[in-house]
C-alpha cells in the first residue's frame, strides 16, 4: 500500500511519541530503564511520492508534556510518587521547560524508499540546534521509526543521582509510530 500526495496533520490522536531511557553507573541496578510518552505534540507531513525530495515534517513538542509510562529494572517497583519525581527533575533538571517550552524538529531531506527511508532534519531541545536522522518504515497506513539522540550533544547534562552512581546514559532513543490518515489533507 502506498500513502497518497497530500499533507497530513500528526498528534497524540494519529500516534505515540516515546523516549527510552537507560541507565548506567555502579548504581544502575537502583534505577529503572524508563519508557516516556510525549503526551501534547503536533506536527505535518507533506507527503510528494513523485517527488520525495519535495516532502518535509515538521513536529513541535511541549517539553513539559513528557510522562513516565514504564520503568523497568530497579531494585523495587516503580511507584507513583517516582513518576512524579522523575517528570518534574525531566522539566526542572533536564530540559528546563520554563526557558525552553517547546522541542522542535524540521527535516531537510528524504531518502530511500516507503519500505525503509530516512529523513534528516534539524532538532531544537534546550534553545541548541543540532542535525539528526529518523531511520523510518511506511507499512500498513503507518509509519514507524527511531533516532538516537546523545543528549550531550544539545549541552543537556544526563541526570545522576547518589553522587553520581547512578547516571542515565547520555544517548536515549525516540521511537515513534504513527497513522496516516486515509484521507489527506491538501494545502
Amino acid at each position: 500500500m502506498d500513502v497518497a500526495d497530500g499533507t497530513y496533520h500528526l498528534g497524540p490522536q494519529s500516534g505515540r511519541l516515546l523516549v527510552r531511557t537507560s541507565r548506567t553507573g555502579l548504581g544502575a541496578k537502583a534505577g529503572h530503564d524508563l519508557v516516556i510518552e510525549v503526551t501534547r505534540w503536533d506536527g505535518e507531513a507533506v507527503v510528494d511520492a513523485g517527488d520525495p525530495a519535495a516532502s518535509s515534517l515538521t513536529v513541535q513538542a511541549e517539553a513539559g508534556s513528557l510522562e513516565v509510562r514504564e520503568g523497568t529494572g530497579g531494585v523495587k517497583p516503580l511507584t507513583d510518587s517516582d513518576r512524579r519525581e522523575i517528570e518534574k527533575n525531566i522539566r526542572e533538571k533536564v530540559l528546563h521547560t520554563g526557558e525552553h517550552p517547546t522541542i522542535a524538529f524540521r527535516s531537510t531531506r528524504f531518502d530511500g524508499a516507503p519500505e525503509s527511508f530516512r529523513v534528516e532534519g534539524d532538532l531544537t531541545m534546550v534553545g541548541v540546534t543540532r542535525p539528526v536522522t529518523l531511520d523510518c518504515r511506511f507499512a500498513d497506513g503507518r509509519v514507524q521509526g527511531t533516532a538516537t539522540i546523545t543528549q550531550s550533544r544539545w549541552g543537556i547534562k544526563p541526570y545522576s543521582a547518589f553522587f553520581g552512581a547512578l547516571k542515565l546514559s547520555d544517548d536515549v532513543e525516540v521511537r515513534f509510530d504513527v497513522g496516516l490518515a486515509a484521507e489527506p489533507s491538501t494545502s
